[in-house]
């Protein structure tokens, strides 16, 4: 007897029906949150900030229920921005007095928090990499890679600090990370280094993410008629790459079970930190600066994290790329040894890379227009050819090409590895390129 095909489907519940009482426990507590807020602020509120409040506790509503890490990370973030803002009160000095805003909660402090933590999650992970097998295998490999990234990171120290290649002092942390992890790789044989690079990575992301909405509050503190979201510099844009960046890694390390494409994605993040730091300590960009009227806009508050998703998801791909390449010169070269078994396998690292850049993709397109609406709003045209404009559409038709590519050519593996490594390049000149050599109405800061 034939069995009707639609009898044999398994239907799956409606959302609703999947819900358990803790995602609806979720929802309550986000929405007495948002509701709060409008209580406590809505007369200081416009109609567009009401509806951007409306949409993010719908978003964080939706990503507690599909994402149940994320939960904890927002009540931490919570929770240290409310004490951080509290600690403040009224009175901006209060950052030198109070011990935890001094040396914890404020926006500064927090966000170096964040570098400090981000150094050590990425060694850690580079631990995991580099962990002892059977017999000692890898041990090897462990020693020259550590130990020849030492002596290039302390040379790099060396000549930047003695000021006979200026800047160099700030590469050196990559190299010397790298060292470390290789290094005390042996020491381990489990996945504890990989969990502790995790946790480390979380920690981090809710320390820059609490740091920028305590920033957000010292720029009243500063002066009422500043206040502003701070995603409107270099280096807060910079900070805010690096929290978008990890929790995308996050994502996906929880959806695919797979840490080993930590220590690649966690170098490139380290990269930005190293940069931030160079930002603050030498160049103290770090301070808060009141915006020059183009950036005195509801529509900074969307455009610009919107751009940055696609920046994390764009440089996560290229990362992947690299570690799909070396995954597949390990294989044809030796396939037992430490790249071909250590490194994710190439169909996980290939899917992962397409995703990265698909959602990297959507919201960078979404950035783009939003952008094209805000310079119509503040500079009376939709498109002016400015070098930033003239670079983000040079990124879009790069991610748009190896889309189509993959779509409709079937295109995947090594190629496409190289061309998202290439994107990279292009990606990092529209971000950070622009400012230094073009500048025009997009410039953040100056280097």
């Amino acid at each position: 007897m034939s069995v009707p095909h639609d009898t044999l489907a398994v239907r799956r519940p409606g959302l609703l029906r999947r819900l358990s009482l803790a995602d609806w426990l979720w929802a309550v507590l986000v929405l007495l949150s948002g509701g709060v807020t409008l209580a406590l602020f809505g007369d200081w509120m416009n109609i567009y900030q009401i509806l951007t409040l409306v949409v993010h506790v719908g978003v964080v509503i939706w990503l507690g229920w599909y994402w149940r890490a994320f939960r904890p990370f927002a009540l931490s973030v919570a929770l240290m921005s409310l004490l951080g803002v509290l600690a403040y009160g009224d009175d901006l000095a209060n950052a030198e007095s109070n011990f935890f805003l001094e040396y914890l909660l404020s926006g500064q402090s927090a966000v170096m928090w964040m570098c400090a933590l981000l150094f050590m999650s990425t060694a850690a992970y580079m631990a995991h990499m580099f962990r002892r097998g059977e017999g000692g295998e890898g041990l090897s490999a462990s020693l020259a890679v550590g130990g020849g990234t030492a002596v290039v990171g302390a040379g790099l120290l060396w000549l930047g600090s003695a000021g006979i290649v200026p800047g160099m002092q700030w590469v050196a942390p990559l190299f010397l990370i790298i060292a470390t992890g290789a290094l005390a790789g042996p020491l381990v044989r489990t996945e504890f280094t990989a969990h502790v690079g995790g946790a480390l990575a979380w920690a981090a992301a809710a320390f820059g993410l609490s740091g920028l909405f305590v920033r957000w509050r010292e720029t009243y503190l500063h002066d009422p008629t500043w206040g502003y979201i701070p995603v409107s510099n270099l280096w807060e844009v910079f900070v805010l790459f690096c929290i978008i960046t990890v929790l995308m890694y996050l994502y996906y390390e929880g959806r695919t079970r797979n840490r080993g494409m930590g220590a690649f994605v966690l170098l490139l993040v380290s990269a930005a930190v190293a940069f931030l730091l160079y930002y603050t300590l030498d160049q103290q960009a770090h301070q808060v600066q009141p915006l020059v009227p183009a950036l005195q806009s509801w529509w900074m508050k969307v455009h610009v994290p919107a751009n940055f998703i696609g920046y994390g998801g764009f440089a996560i791909a290229a990362m992947l790329g690299i570690a799909y390449i070396l995954r597949d010169w390990g294989e044809r070269r030796r396939p037992g040894g430490l790249l071909a078994r250590r490194l994710p396998g190439r169909q996980l690292l290939d899917d992962t890379m397409y995703k990265s850049v698909a959602v990297g993709f959507a919201f960078f397109t979404i950035a783009t227009v939003l952008g094209a609406m805000w310079a119509a709003e503040a500079w009376g045209g939709y498109w002016s050819w400015d070098p930033k404009e003239v670079w983000a559409l040079i990124v879009w038709l790069n991610y748009a090409a190896w889309l189509h590519m993959r779509f409709t050519k079937g295109w995947r593996g090594t190629p496409m590895a190289w061309w998202s490594v290439i994107g990279l390049f292009l990606t990092t000149f529209a971000f950070v390129g622009v400012n230094m050599f073009l500048g025009g109405l997009h410039s953040y800061g100056e280097l």
